[in-house]
């Protein structure tokens, strides 16, 4: 059996991220990033667990990508995220040069496109794979958090 390396493949795996989030109390966001079919940086939101509001999983992952890489542009690179960037990741990605951002579940609120911002003019975006995964993650981790009565 071949695994097929395609924009789902990669956003399961961004997925995982965002459920290793949800056990830690984060909110439920992953990301990793990747170079032709090799995984070089997986992370999620450590916001609360580092005390930090830029721990959001797509910083985490350019950090660690770049460390990687050994530079600092991430030209011919793909970020998988499961939620929309907001403007603070999408003006980091903007300076990452990156090649092509995927996303799954749209932020209409807090979203960079909603916010203004916007990635580097070169920047593929792709979005809306595995939405509803990504989605029901995040409404799933606010129900619990915020119980109705």
């Amino acid at each position: 059996m071949t695994t097929t390396f395609d924009d789902e493949y990669f956003m399961k795996k961004a997925l995982q991220e965002a459920e290793a989030a949800y056990e830690k109390g984060e909110v439920p966001v992953g990301a990793v990033v990747v170079i032709g079919d090799r995984i070089i940086a997986r992370a999620h939101n450590l916001t609360e667990t580092l005390t930090d509001v830029t721990a959001h999983a797509e910083m985490q992952a350019i950090t660690s990508a770049s460390g990687f890489i050994g530079g600092k542009y991430l030209k011919g690179c793909t970020l998988y995220v499961t939620l929309e960037p907001c403007q603070m990741c999408a003006g980091a990605l903007y300076w990452s040069q990156i090649s092509r951002v995927v996303f799954g579940a749209e932020d209409t609120d807090r979203g960079f496109r909603a916010m203004g911002a916007s990635l580097h003019p070169k920047t593929i975006l792709k979005k809306g794979v595995m939405a509803g995964e990504a989605a029901g993650l995040l409404q799933q981790f606010f129900r619990k958090k915020r119980p109705r009565h």
